[in-house]
């Protein structure tokens, strides 16, 4: 049986829990053993592979949404303090960075400032680009808004980011136990909307799922996939500036590859008290869920973890701010058969 014919069932309980393929009630998934709990060491022996995510850090600080000195301070501390929460977790295995790592314009001072925060983490950290990474000009119009840069530009800054963080191309993968993580960055050269890829970027992504249909795959990019937010609590959700571009393109590719099952993205500053920010609205076209991640640029800040077992992934939310685990947002993804 293949993905397609996998039932997906949405549980609300103590928790918000997704299935592929089998139901269990709350209770028996309170018994189930998460060795994260326990801070074992990261190795495969604990029987999974933890991957942390940021959203759009926004290093050191945007001063144009902060333009208070003091409130500037407490947000670069509490950025600080996730490196030292992050650092105490013994079993993490990688950080994965979901874009818009600048504060504004992605400049060489930005730069310098991200590359000394990032130095900090004791784990590998793996980066994408977001709209702020490369897509404005370096300065601020006589009104205060950002200005979209020529291609010219936008070359130069992503080429900066490959320098900075040490990578032959924005669009990468990697392997991580039986799972396939594809990270795909903002990249177009010439288009208005603030998350769309190019199409030699496109055309990599089918050819890359193309060579990997069996094998479980994990999606990171800045933008979310179009319908996964509730527009109630945020007036920019599902817009075309908002959502990953190009939509249509990105929607047949998704409805063709079966083995995608999680898109995990940044970019709309959802905090983890957004009620759509875990639920079922999340399920895009039926297939694959979207995991949101708020952003750092805040006095409060939330990140994910993926627990990545053999048979499942399971999402949970720290709240940083209080140093507690965000229960009623704890999810579980089984991995359906992809055999064909």
């Amino acid at each position: 049986m293949n993905r397609r014919d996998f039932l997906k069932h949405l549980v609300i309980g103590g928790g918000a829990v997704y299935f592929y393929g089998k139901f269990v009630c709350p209770q028996i998934l309170t018994a189930m053993p998460l060795l994260a709990r326990t801070g074992e060491n990261a190795t495969e022996s604990v029987g999974y592979h933890r991957i942390v995510v940021l959203g759009d850090p926004h290093l050191p600080s945007r001063i144009r949404e902060h333009p208070n000195v003091a409130t500037q301070q407490r947000i670069m501390n509490v950025k600080n303090a996730v490196i030292d929460d992050i650092n105490a977790w013994e079993d993490v295995d990688q950080i994965n960075v979901v874009g818009d790592i600048v504060a504004q314009f992605a400049n060489d001072e930005e730069y310098a400032y991200c590359k000394t925060y990032f130095d900090q983490f004791e784990k590998p950290v793996h980066f994408i680009t977001g709209n702020h990474d490369y897509i404005y000009n370096n300065s601020f119009s006589p009104d205060m808004h950002f200005v979209s840069a020529d291609a010219n530009v936008r070359q130069q800054s992503l080429e900066r980011f490959k320098e900075t963080w040490g990578l032959s191309e924005v669009f990468y993968t990697q392997k991580r136990g039986k799972y396939l993580l594809v990270y795909l960055s903002v990249d177009s050269l010439e288009s208005s909307n603030l998350t769309e890829m190019s199409k030699r970027e496109l055309d990599w992504l089918r050819e890359t799922l193309n060579m990997n249909q069996a094998t479980p795959t994990i999606i990171f990019f800045h933008g979310p996939l179009k319908g996964t937010l509730s527009s109630t609590t945020n007036k920019h959700a599902n817009t075309p500036r908002f959502i990953a571009q190009p939509e249509e393109e990105i929607r047949n590719i998704i409805n063709n590859n079966d083995q995608i099952l999680l898109w995990v993205s940044g970019h709309t500053h959802t905090p983890a008290t957004d009620p759509s920010f875990a639920s079922d609205i999340n399920l895009y076209e039926g297939r694959v869920t979207n995991i949101h991640n708020s952003d750092m640029d805040r006095v409060n800040v939330w990140t994910n973890s993926l627990y990545l077992y053999s048979d499942k992934i399971v999402v949970r939310t720290f709240d940083h701010g209080r140093k507690i685990w965000m229960d009623n947002l704890e999810r579980t993804f089984f991995v359906p058969n992809l055999s064909k």
